[in-house]
């Protein structure tokens, strides 16, 4: 399989507000997007991230992260283009609490497994650990190399874990004007509930990994760690 064809494009929106406000935010998320997104010309599924309490990890805590947090998979890019320029898009986006933020970022998804990339796709355990390497490093291409070489591979040596995922930022002038979030790299870690990720967070790995860390490249930006739990809402085909 080429190395295109392992790729998933997908579109990232972060909806973030402080505490009291996002009881309000999730109203509003739950009124618009997931009702209408679902019909957007192109979309092959959509997952809607929440942040979920009880996920421990030893070595960070980043808080809540954002109040909800949407990827929207396409087959490429164009399709993504056409669907977030799109009425259905921007009718979903429509009446965000003037309390909340949103940015955006288009990215490729690939899957990683303990022998080396994947071709499958699938995303099915529901909680997952999604972390985020925003700019600036000294020499981001170094930085991205050095950890797909390896990393990946560590981590998917995690006791119970279900899938590794890295996401590549698309360079992207967003059709509706939301701000990017700056990463230069993504991560996510899937587990089937909390209690296996607390588990894995409890393992030596879990400590292999984080020395793995202190070795990266240099970098200054900030790197987000959040629990989360996901749903999908759709899925070509069904789900």
């Amino acid at each position: 399989m080429r190395e295109e064809e392992r790729l998933t494009t997908i579109y990232e929106i972060a909806i973030a507000a402080a505490a009291e406000h996002a009881p309000t935010v999730r109203a509003w998320f739950e009124a618009g997007p997931r009702k209408i997104w679902p019909e957007l010309p192109g979309l092959r599924s959509f997952d809607a991230y929440l942040p979920v309490s009880g996920g421990k990890d030893p070595h960070v805590d980043d808080g809540a992260g954002p109040c909800v947090l949407c990827i929207l998979a396409f087959a490429d890019e164009e399709a993504l283009r056409a669907a977030v320029s799109s009425a259905t898009f921007t009718r979903g986006l429509a009446d965000l609490p003037s309390t909340a933020t949103a940015s955006a970022d288009a990215m490729h998804r690939k899957c990683y497994g303990v022998d080396g990339e994947i071709d499958q796709h699938e995303l099915v355990a529901p909680f997952s650990y999604v972390v985020r390497y925003h700019r600036p490093a000294e020499d981001e291409r170094a930085f991205v190399a050095h950890y797909v070489a390896s990393h990946p591979a560590l981590l998917a040596t995690l006791p119970g874990i279900r899938s590794v995922l890295c996401y590549f930022p698309l360079a992207w002038s967003d059709p509706n004007g939301l701000p990017s979030a700056r990463y230069m790299l993504g991560n996510e870690v899937a587990f089937d509930s909390i209690d296996h990720f607390n588990a894995a967070m409890q393992s030596p790995v879990r400590h292999e990994v984080r020395a793995h860390y202190r070795n990266f490249p240099p970098f200054s930006g900030r790197n987000t760690h959040y629990p989360m739990l996901r749903e999908r809402l759709f899925q070509i085909g069904g789900s």
